[in-house]
């Protein structure tokens, strides 16, 4: 399998870091570009792949595709591509508030294609008409490989293609297919939660300080309580009511901590955020 890969900022070389964990490839059957010929040359040094300044020919022998540009430039590139797309490569895009749709539309090759640089007729019937689409949405964690990402493909994408796509997502965390629908969800439970843990561990953290906790140690504890109590939830299974339970003894320290959170409206805070986060998103998708 051969993998091009457009883009190489932080997210970009995060794939390409799990991509390379994973294992079942290697450096040379990435051929990757960004624009940037300091990046370019920064990542052939770090990771032994392959790099071009032409987006066109990052795309031209690609199985998979993988397009981790910013929103705000995607338009651009898939101008830039139109034309340049084998038939049966699938087009991965983890751009926000890119729609498979707009994927479509940009990249649909009409039969007037361009033909290959050398004039070449047949390259013609080579082009991508009808594109294979994956849409993508990893947070940041997944520059640590500890991503959660949420993965939708058009109708034509094969049952194998799906996983090949799935298996490179893998490398860097959890990986779940979903209807596109649900992508403005996965926005603001995944995509832009990441912010809102921050958050609660600086606010959990200046607590500790005030009681004279060091701020280095503080950051620590209230770190490793959410990455533990994360896994201990997603290893165990149970519900995360039960697992709250479990530490609220009757009359105890944490119930009272619970109580006062309650009346604040924790819950209610927390999910109106992640509602505004989603409006967001469908906004975006609009502009």
């Amino acid at each position: 399998m051969r993998i091009g890969l457009i883009g190489l900022g932080n997210m970009g070389k995060a794939l390409l870091k799990g991509i390379l964990k994973e294992g079942s490839l290697k450096p040379s059957d990435i051929l990757a570009s960004s624009g940037l010929r300091e990046e370019e040359e920064a990542a052939a040094k770090e990771f032994g792949i392959r790099v071009t300044p032409e987006n066109r020919e990052a795309a031209k022998e690609a199985d998979i595709l993988i397009l981790a540009v910013k929103p705000q430039v995607m338009p651009g590139v898939l101008e830039e591509l139109r034309g340049s797309i084998p038939k049966e490569c699938v087009v991965l895009s983890i751009a926000a508030g890119i729609s498979i749709a707009m994927l479509e539309e940009n990249l649909n090759t009409p039969h007037s294609a361009r033909p290959a640089a050398d004039g070449s007729t047949e390259w013609l019937e080579e082009l991508n008409r009808e594109p294979r689409i994956a849409r993508a949405m990893p947070n940041t964690p997944a520059l640590v490989g500890a991503g959660t990402t949420a993965v939708s493909f058009t109708e034509n994408v094969s049952a194998e293609q799906r996983e090949a796509v799935k298996k490179l997502l893998s490398g860097c965390g959890l990986v779940r297919e979903l209807p596109e629908k649900l992508m403005d969800a996965v926005v603001a439970v995944s995509g832009s939660s990441p912010a809102y843990v921050f958050l609660f561990i600086e606010a959990l953290a200046d607590a500790a300080v005030k009681e004279g906790m060091p701020r280095a140690l503080a950051y620590e504890f209230a770190a490793g309580s959410v990455m533990g109590s994360a896994k201990l939830m997603l290893e165990t299974g149970r519900h995360p009511g039960e697992l709250k339970d479990m530490v609220c003894s009757p009359a105890g320290t944490t119930i009272e901590a619970v109580r006062v959170l309650e009346e604040g409206g924790f819950r209610g805070l927390v999910m109106d955020a992640a509602s505004a986060c989603a409006d967001r998103s469908r906004e975006l998708a609009q502009e």
